[in-house]
């Protein structure tokens, strides 16, 4: 049962009971006090935390917001590009619902505390005031009740008149007071109802503010959520080729590292210990250089280098050789050394001390000296003994036939081209497809003994066996470079440029392989071979680079992309023809290419990338969460040119990369390094020419040539301005805007003209004036006047 009510009549009684009941209405508005003093307390509390938690989550955000993602290689695929720009995504978001909170946060101050502290204050508060008065008029009133009736009734009239009439006002002044109180009292009771659960109500509608504003971000985020989760699916299928292809590569330089050592600029390099004379007391020391020769020049870098040390670089050394000469033990007490005379210092040789009889024979080879050997630094170039499928009639009778019996019985196979056949089988329907008299006996429309994944694992080996990919090695690095940059249309349009420059044979097969392709993708829903999947399979199998290296690995998925654009716009690339007038390379308004790495030690170095700008068209099937297998790649050396080519693209399985690669036995390349892929190409060789004028990085060490990474599309010779091999004294106009991230570098808009332009010691960079200030510049930023 409730409080009971506090009658106005029971005033005037002040019945033991009447005092039973307003004490237990002040004993229910006490408790009411300090619930509402605890829940002051506990909302601070709760703002508090809510200030906390938001400046954590502030800070994760501004975590998130400054890390950046660094690549391999000189250019990212689109779905990096996304996967880089997604922390600043999650950092907008975990700061636009922070905003959200801090609103809230607000709000409970100003709907729940500040309300509830006035009710306390003003209502509760003016209560206690009034109980104060009432208790102290219950002892007066008493008290002269009780010296009233003490008086004597031989005291005048007078006297006993006067003090009846003072009783009669005091109790009547109790009377009033006690009726204000119990007034007073049931109103708080039922004054407290509204407002001490009003503020509540407004702190739960602000809450539920904060949270259906948050799931309004979400249902914003929702949309960019799934484009990334597509993102991160293409990029960890990738990932399980690449690694696959990288662990491959390890393997074969761990059984055979001398077949595999990486291109060099240079014509021999290595560590030797360079003995170095002290004063007569002290004798000499042997410390480790690394040393670098071009024999065309003559010159030789030498420069300390001590890997115990943490790795410190010391002060180098460039000289022009005259002569070198073989020292034997009976001379010195060292094993392995030789003798090496600088031109410019005759009489004074240096000793060195290579690490084997063979390093020094290979030394003396590349130095000129006696003794050498049949083989030079340089790698040996091993022919790759040619398959025996052709790009001719009978290799055109083979894919039509395999395409054929395909789109009859099995386009809508789950994993088409993906579920692996086995290689016996294969082998055999091949050997029976390549050869003259059994090939038209073949009925792979009609006969049940060979299975779909047979016939499509069949036309993938003969592609990989023809002795040069579809899209040809020449044309491999301009293949690549539109992948890497510019915008979908910019893309398109390169490619199917020159797609008119591939062989008649070359492109008639392209063409009709591709136009199956588009078939297979129409049917994706029910064969899970989205264009993305397709291009994961067929993009190391039409395109490959000559020799593989790890560079050449981790570019391996721009490949894939080239394939997708042919499957997504088959009709455009092979039945219409090329613009004459190739637009020029990329449009001002998208982002300009990358700038080139800076090989000094200073900081400043550029780490802003282009923003995505063309997201691949995929359908996250139920099939597609599977590894997806994996890929070639191309690097970017010039000796490539010359070196074997591989045929180690993977047959693609239903849960991976297939394992039993179908290779002619050829070995790849050396390891080079990670220079820009499109360097094979003609309209570039540029950059891989030699001179023996070539700039150094520092006083003592020539480092290799500039090495840019790719303008936003690289056209064929005739569109791209090829630069000379020493740019000097030259004016040049900026064709992208770049605001400098150190102070060596320059600042400036799109038309700019600079002034005494030429070749800069940082590769891929130039010099220049610009209004009177002089400085670094992106070399594919600008164009040679």
């Amino acid at each position: 049962m409730g409080l009971q009510p506090l009658e106005f009549s029971d005033c005037y009684l002040d019945s033991p009971w009447f005092r039973e009941r307003i004490r237990a209405h002040e004993a229910e508005l006490e408790r009411t006090n300090k619930f509402i003093k605890e829940l002051i307390k506990d909302g601070k509390n709760l703002i508090a935390a809510t200030k906390s938690l938001s400046a954590a989550q502030r800070k994760f955000a501004h975590s998130l917001r400054d890390f950046k993602f660094e690549f391999i290689g000189d250019a990212e695929t689109d779905d990096e590009r996304c996967i880089d720009a997604s922390l600043r995504e999650f950092s907008n978001f975990l700061k636009n619902l922070e905003e959200q909170r801090e609103i809230m946060a607000l709000s409970v101050t100003e709907t729940l505390i500040k309300p509830l502290e006035k009710f306390r204050k003003e209502q509760l508060g003016a209560v206690k005031e009034e109980k104060k008065k009432f208790d102290k008029e219950t002892e007066k009133n008493y008290s002269l009740i009780d010296k009233h009736l003490n008086l004597s009734a031989k005291k005048k009239d007078s006297h006993l008149q006067e003090a009846d009439i003072q009783v009669e006002q005091n109790r009547q002044h109790f009377y009033e007071l006690s009726l204000e109180y119990v007034c007073k009292l049931q109103e708080i009771q039922e004054r407290k109802k509204f407002e001490f659960v009003e503020p509540m109500l407004s702190f739960f509608q602000g809450m539920f503010t904060f949270y259906h504003q948050g799931h309004e971000l979400a249902k914003d985020f929702n949309h960019y959520k799934m484009e990334l989760q597509i993102n991160i699916q293409n990029t960890r299928n990738r990932f399980e080729g690449t690694r696959s292809e990288v662990e491959e590569l390890m393997n074969k330089i761990r059984q055979n590292p001398k077949d595999h050592k990486r291109a060099s600029q240079f014509t021999a390099e290595g560590y030797l210990y360079v003995q170095e004379k002290r004063p007569a007391p002290f004798g000499s020391s042997w410390v480790k250089h690394y040393c670098m020769y071009r024999k065309a020049a003559k010159k030789f870098n030498i420069i300390p280098f001590e890997h115990r040390s943490g790795g410190k670089l010391g002060d180098g050394e460039v000289f022009f050789l005259k002569e070198c000469t073989k020292r034997h033990t009976d001379s010195i007490d060292r094993r392995f050394c030789f003798d090496v005379e600088a031109a410019d210092r005759p009489g004074a040789a240096l000793t060195m001390q290579a690490f084997s009889e063979e390093e020094r024979k290979q030394w003396l080879e590349a130095l000129g000296g006696k003794e050498a050997l049949l083989h030079s630094f340089n790698r040996a170039i091993i022919p790759r003994p040619e398959g025996s499928a052709q790009l001719d009639k009978m290799g055109f009778t083979i894919l039509r036939k395999c395409i054929s019996a395909v789109e009859t019985r099995g386009i809508n196979d789950q994993g088409l081209y993906r579920v692996v056949g086995v290689s016996s089988k294969v082998q055999r329907l091949l050997s029976m497809l390549m050869d003259v008299k059994t090939c038209n006996e073949v009925d792979l429309e009609n006969s049940i003994d060979w299975e779909v994944k047979t016939i499509t694992s069949a036309l993938k080996q003969y592609l990989r066996s023809l002795p040069e990919p579809l899209m040809t090695y020449e044309l491999h690095g301009d293949f690549i470079v539109p992948a890497k940059s510019g915008s979908p249309e910019s893309r398109v349009n390169a490619i199917h440029f020159l797609v008119h420059k591939l062989p008649e044979k070359n492109k008639e097969m392209l063409d009709i392989l591709v136009k199956h392709l588009t078939n297979v993708s129409n049917h994706s829903k029910q064969n899970l071979m989205t264009v993305a999947n397709l291009g994961v399979v067929f993009g190391p199998t039409l395109m490959r680079p000559q020799e593989e290296t790890v560079a050449a690995i981790m570019d391996l998925k721009f490949q894939n992309i080239v394939v997708e654009i042919l499957i997504e716009n088959h009709e455009k690339i092979f039945k219409t023809l090329p613009d004459a007038t190739f637009p020029e390379p990329v449009s001002l308004s998208t982002s300009p290419p990358n700038a080139p790495p800076r090989q000094s030690k200073r900081q400043g170095q550029r780490t802003k990338r282009p923003v995505a700008v063309y997201n691949l068209c995929l359908e996250l099937e139920d099939g597609d969460s599977a590894n997806l297998p994996k890929a070639d790649t191309t690097t970017g050396n010039l000796d490539s040119l010359s070196s074997p080519s591989p045929t180690t693209a993977a047959v693609p399985g239903s849960l991976g990369p297939d394992k039993n690669h179908l290779a002619d036995g050829s070995s790849f390349g050396d390891w080079a390094s990670p220079v820009p892929c499109q360097m094979r190409s003609p309209m570039v060789q540029w950059l891989n020419t030699q001179s023996p004028t070539t700039p150094s990085c520092s006083p003592a060490v020539t480092p290799p040539s500039p090495k840019p990474p790719p303008s936003p599309l690289s056209l064929p010779a005739a569109i791209v301005d090829k630069p000379p091999e020493s740019v000097v004294n030259r004016k040049a106009r900026a064709v992208y805007p770049c605001e400098a991230e150190h102070s060596s570098e320059l600042s400036f808009e799109i038309g700019a003209i600079f002034e005494d332009v030429q070749t800069s010691r940082e590769p891929g960079w130039l010099e220049g004036t610009l209004n009177g200030k002089r400085g670094l510049i992106p070399q594919n930023y600008v164009k040679l006047l």
